[in-house]
């Protein structure tokens, strides 16, 4: 893988997108990982890095190395969530030498002591570190629609309304699974319409932003997968155009 990886930067500028920095994680950050996160970015020499807003890695009992969850968890968004997260943003800028994007994650459960809303945590994740924020549109829906948002696009609508342009690097777009009880953040099919329609509200409100439409299971002929990008060109151009009317 990184000897193919490394065959395509010859040829295109890379983005690297990782889940295995657990930023919000109380223990602090794998060391092991982030080492081998450097060499990997001093090689590959990429456009952006980067994570998510999650935790994975907690105590064992018995003093050993921390349990890893293999999974994006959510971080509950308290003052004290946000110090942690901070520290470990600032550790791993420290160490690549560049700022790093963090993404809004689709969450299956909430914290009771919740007490700031996410878009205030990201903005001021953001002024305080000079990170960025990977905002995806996909897990904004998500979230609303198993929240039994009674308008789910206007719910996440309300969540790009709050925040600063500025801090937002990137968008991802994705499909979701929503034959069962969770409606599931699986990037195994096409982009939905209220996606479709939350992307054009955030191009119109944050601004023209680097779009990556994710696709990670259920993989299609590579002819729709350019579909869905010139489907984002589309609603993009027409975002912009409808703001310059």
């Amino acid at each position: 893988p990184l000897a193919l990886l490394a065959a395509a930067r010859e040829r295109y500028p890379v983005s690297l997108h990782g889940v295995g920095l657990a930023l919000g994680s109380a223990v602090g950050l794998d060391a092991w990982h982030l080492d081998r996160l450097a060499a990997l970015v001093q090689r590959i020499e990429p456009l952006r890095v980067s994570d998510h807003a999650s935790f994975a890695r907690v105590p064992r009992q018995g003093g050993t190395a921390p349990l890893h969850a293999s999974d994006l968890l959510p971080i509950a968004f308290t003052r004290a969530s946000l110090e942690l997260m901070a520290a470990n943003v600032q550790r791993v800028q420290d160490r690549l030498g560049r700022p790093i994007g963090v993404e809004n994650l689709s969450a299956y459960l909430a914290w009771a002591d919740d007490n700031i809303a996410q878009a205030q945590f990201f903005d001021e994740l953001a002024r305080r570190t000079g990170c960025w924020l990977l905002l995806d549109v996909n897990n904004l829906v998500v979230n609303a629609l198993n929240d039994r948002q009674s308008d789910p696009v206007a719910s996440a609508n309300a969540f790009v309304d709050a925040l600063d342009a500025r801090h937002v690097g990137e968008i991802h777009l994705a499909g979701y699974d929503a034959s069962g009880a969770l409606v599931i953040d699986d990037h195994g099919s096409r982009v939905h319409a209220p996606v479709w329609q939350v992307y054009a509200h955030a191009i119109e409100r944050l601004g023209a932003k680097p779009t990556l439409v994710e696709r990670d299971t259920a993989l299609p002929a590579f002819g729709v997968l350019l579909d869905e990008a010139a489907a984002a060109d589309c609603v993009a151009r027409e975002a912009l155009a409808a703001v310059a009317a």
